[in-house]
């Protein structure tokens, strides 16, 4: 056994190593489908499909004139995802939003792409917007959205989405909603700097109800074939709208140090889910980390290291997804980006030019023994006729095809 995991990890570099100019190959990314590859493409998108009021998006989606909505489906029938994870996307107990957005947006052909259709979906309520009863920012004020579990207007908004060509377990899926902050061993607890006491930020009795994850955490298991890949989704909050106590991005640290621990063997043991089974995933699951997690490995405002938790945790691989449109953009906005550490072409978000420029906050990230054939970033370059798809959210499509062995 031990020379069949040298053997597969030697592949894995192999792989990684060709992986770059592969994605680089095609600016239109049409013909560039999974299956053609010979493997799964999965892919996380954070669509920018929130609104400002609840039951908002699905009456927009209930027809099919919404022009944001339109190129987010175009990019998905550009880029023909198998398994793809949808960030921002106002959560409804009816469906209509979601069943609105699949009749009306991706079984259309949007300017010349083909339909594409994902027979299965999760999805499932968040922390945004729910009230927590608590005074969470300190502002002397109960209600609003700072003092919700997740920060929200309403229940449901920033929601998430799992669309699959492939089966998903519904049965066997995980949810840790209710995850209490205060159950992480060495949680990073914010403190407040004008008491002595360590890690007060939070009262006693708001910490006995604040709840880790700012949306979700869920386990997705996608049956491929005789496999089953656990699709680990999530979307920490941002780590910044704070003050020096950095609660938002000791959150995000944690947020993120969440699936690090639930994939390892030896640290998951006190994780518990919201019907109460405990225990992270079975050793050697396969799996995929997927979301916007809001992280950048060297830039940005996030807890040093936040990012590399999950970029260095047990069996994952980084496949790196670049795009050619990342560094043109950085280029030509200048600003933060001047200063940037990281490498533009791996940036997946553009956000304000002078703080904190682009940014690596989206990620998908295999396990072995699965094995990255290609990845990329849909951000092409200003001159494709594709570039106007970048309208549509500040974040970019990240992919990844996967030899599911």
């Amino acid at each position: 056994m031990r020379g069949h995991r040298i053997a597969v990890v030697a592949g894995a570099f192999v792989l990684l190593a060709s992986l770059a100019p592969a994605a680089q190959a095609s600016e239109t990314f049409a013909s560039e489908t999974a299956s053609g590859a010979g493997g799964v493409r999965f892919a996380t998108y954070n669509t920018s499909l929130n609104r400002a009021e609840q039951g908002q998006l699905a009456a927009e989606l209930a027809t099919p004139d919404n022009a944001q909505a339109s190129m987010i489906a175009e990019v998905l029938q550009r880029t023909r995802p198998d398994v793809v994870l949808l960030n921002e996307f106002d959560y409804d107990q009816s469906g209509a939003a979601l069943d609105g957005f699949r009749d009306n947006y991706l079984a259309r052909g949007q300017h010349d792409a083909a339909p594409i259709e994902y027979p299965y979906h999760y999805t499932a309520p968040v922390n945004t917007g729910v009230p927590s009863g608590h005074d969470l920012n300190n502002d002397g004020v109960i209600g609003g959205p700072d003092d919700a579990f997740g920060f929200g207007e309403f229940p449901g908004q920033y929601g998430m989405v799992v669309l699959s060509k492939y089966p998903i377990d519904t049965d066997a899926v995980r949810t840790f909603q209710q995850f209490r902050w205060q159950d992480m061993p060495g949680a990073l607890l914010p403190d407040n700097p004008d008491t002595p006491e360590p890690a007060d930020w939070y009262s006693p009795d708001a910490l006995a109800d604040l709840r880790l994850s700012s949306k979700s955490h869920w386990d997705v298991p996608i049956k491929l074939g005789k496999r089953t890949v656990h699709l680990l989704a999530a979307h920490p909050t941002p780590p910044s709208f704070d003050g020096p106590e950095d609660r938002n991005g000791k959150r995000n640290h944690d947020e993120i140090r969440f699936w690090a621990d639930y994939v390892h063997p030896a640290r998951g043991g006190y994780i518990y889910d919201d019907v109460g089974n405990r225990g992270g995933l079975p050793p050697g699951a396969r799996f995929v980390i997927a979301g916007d997690l809001n992280a950048d490995p060297l830039d940005g405002d996030s807890v040093d290291a936040a990012a590399n938790q999950v970029l260095r945790a047990h069996r994952v691989i980084d496949p790196r997804p670049r795009s050619a449109g990342g560094p043109e953009a950085s280029e030509l906005q200048g600003g933060a980006n001047e200063t940037h550490r990281g490498d533009p072409g791996l940036d997946t978000a553009d956000f304000s030019d002078e703080e904190p420029g682009n940014l690596r906050v989206d990620y998908v990230l295999p396990s072995l023994p699965l094995l990255p054939k290609r990845a990329g970033v849909f951000w092409p370059r200003a001159e494709d006729e594709l570039a106007r798809l970048t309208e549509a959210s500040d974040h970019r499509l990240v992919w990844t095809d996967l030899l599911v062995t």
